[in-house]
């Protein structure tokens, strides 16, 4: 993500937990930052000196969210894009759109979802994603090592890293603030069907599947972004994706 806006003449700060990702960072012609929400550092206010935010991290820490929330309060930031996950919503067995108000009270993402959409000193949009797939996440490769495949007549709500990057760079774009998007594929095929395609893909064995006797699922809605955005989806049949070894 940070290559595509840098490619698109867009001056990219980006931050990492690791001192031992500086150097990439650094590669492609972004500035690097240590960032570590759960316990911010001197240095977070130079790293806001910015006009937008996008923040992508898999961390539910509502006090380090909070933490931060307050930084970007007093910094020059005026947009905020906070990539969360359809994890939000419980396993209905129904479709799901972000108009629904269904989102389950117990999920942490809602609370830090919430957080930030209720401070008036920046707009939020919301981007709930779906399972990320594509180049290094090869979903024939999720359940290999003898791993079990659990309820496999359930749906998938998957999305293809390009996808994710396509989504983001409209938002920005179009500056859609304010907006809760539920992003993932057209297709929702079962577990059974996806990943045992996925593997015979790449040659793999076909997973063990277990079947618990109960079907339990959602089924994400992605009409909106392509109403609001405009999105058309690079890869909106998970059935037809050709899976890469690529980073």
């Amino acid at each position: 993500m940070a290559e595509h806006f840098v490619e698109r003449g867009h001056s990219v700060k980006a931050s990492t937990t690791s001192e031992s990702r500086l150097a990439e960072l650094t590669s492609i012609k972004v500035e690097p930052f240590i960032i570590d929400i759960g316990r911010l550092s001197g240095n977070i206010q130079t790293f806001l000196q910015a006009s937008v935010l996008i923040i992508n991290i898999p961390s539910k820490d509502i006090d380090g969210f909070s933490d931060l929330i307050e930084e970007i309060e007093k910094s020059a930031i005026e947009r905020v894009l906070f990539v969360s996950s359809t994890s939000v919503y419980e396993n209905k067995n129904k479709t799901f759109s972000e108009s629904d108000g269904e989102e389950s009270l117990l999920s942490p993402l809602l609370t830090i979802e919430n957080l930030f959409r209720s401070s008036d000193k920046f707009k939020t949009t919301i981007v709930r994603f779906g399972g990320l797939i594509g180049y290094t996440r090869n979903p024939g490769k999720f359940f290999m090592q003898g791993r079990l495949v659990h309820d496999p007549d359930s749906h998938v709500n998957l999305i293809h890293r390009d996808d994710c990057i396509g989504i983001i760079s409209q938002i920005v774009g179009l500056e859609a603030w304010g907006e809760v998007f539920n992003c993932c594929a057209d297709t929702h095929p079962t577990k059974r069907e996806f990943y045992t395609l996925a593997a015979k893909s790449i040659g793999a064995p076909v997973p063990e599947f277990v079947d618990s006797g109960a079907k339990s699922f959602k089924i994400i809605s992605n009409q909106k972004v392509k109403q609001i955005l405009k999105y058309e989806f690079l890869h909106p049949d998970l059935m037809k994706i050709k899976f890469e070894e690529r980073t």
